[in-house]
């Protein structure tokens, strides 16, 4: 599908971008269906359209890629919208053409509304970023994007949607009555990164690699991993025994280890008994926080 220029919102960063886009098509009592582990503002934002978010559940064994089938055995009559993301965060997990393209059938079959969160696509180690939009002439498609990730912009709030062309004028009149618009000054920075040399993004991805491998290998040695992500710079970690509430325990992991992690169970019941680690630290930090982690998960587990 090619998306005009009229179809671009430029938004408060990618939370202003899926803030309207819920906000256009959700009505009280309809349902958003959200990735289980997924990014916790999802469900946030539903709630204060008076949406109800119900998960499908993305699976470790599988890469925490999401199965079509358990989409599709969430879907009820109020279904209204489906948000999917690739590069995942909390995961990593990066969608393939064929399984995308099996889940934009699905979502045409029933016609839902696709919310796509594409704030990762530059920080790619295998592979290419399909984008859900590209694989249809169905004008409901949301593609979020931010330049907070692919360039380091975090703060600068500048992100964008690509709305269906009934709808991206009324995420105009949202915006105004609620965020208004993005900083002048954020979004010439932003036509400075989108227009200059893409060098920095290769070479910022390929430390992220590195960064990956190396996270993969000191984890797996210890039994704390069990998939490899493709894509973002993030790593679900498997906790050994029970561990009750995560948050809870990456409270106490602060304090005690000197190591910060995300709670597991902020991203839904998934990732409950995981905590999620950042690649976005130097290999020596990074070596040392999972060295960290590890003997504390290993302190508790025998504890």
């Amino acid at each position: 599908m090619v998306v005009s220029a009229e179809q671009i919102v430029v938004t408060i960063g990618a939370m202003g971008a899926l803030y309207s886009a819920q906000l256009a098509v959700l009505e009280p009592g309809d349902e958003l269906l959200v990735p289980d582990p997924g990014y916790p503002n999802y469900r946030m934002v539903a709630a204060v359209c008076g949406a109800r978010a119900v998960p499908y559940s993305l699976h470790p064994e599988e890469g925490y890629q999401p199965d079509p089938t358990d989409i599709e055995a969430a879907i009820t009559p109020r279904s209204k919208a489906l948000i999917i993301n690739s590069p995942s965060n909390p995961t990593g997990a990066v969608l393939p053409r064929e399984r995308l393209q099996e889940i934009v059938e699905l979502a045409e079959r029933h016609d839902l509304y696709v919310i796509s969160d594409e704030c990762y696509e530059k920080i790619l180690f295998d592979g290419d970023h399909v984008s859900a939009a590209s694989l249809s002439d169905h004008d409901r498609f949301f593609t979020i994007g931010s330049l907070s990730k692919s360039y380091a912009m975090t703060g600068w709030r500048v992100g964008y949607v690509a709305a269906p062309t009934a709808v991206a004028p009324l995420l105009i009149k949202l915006q105004e009555a609620t965020v208004c618009c993005a900083p002048v000054l954020s979004q010439h920075a932003g036509l400075a990164a989108l227009g200059g040399p893409q060098d920095a993004v290769v070479a910022m991805c390929d430390a992220y690699r590195r960064r990956r491998d190396l996270a993969v290998e000191l984890l797996t040695d210890e039994g704390m991993c069990s998939y490899r992500p493709g894509g973002a710079f993030y790593l679900l970690v498997d906790l050994p025994g029970a561990i009750g509430n995560t948050s809870t325990y990456a409270r106490r992991l602060v304090e005690e280890a000197g190591v910060a992690v995300a709670p597991g169970d902020t991203f839904g019941d998934g990732a409950a008994g995981r905590v999620r680690i950042s690649l976005a630290a130097s290999e020596q930090l990074l070596r040392e926080g999972i060295a960290r982690l590890t003997r504390f998960a290993a302190t508790e587990s025998a504890g």
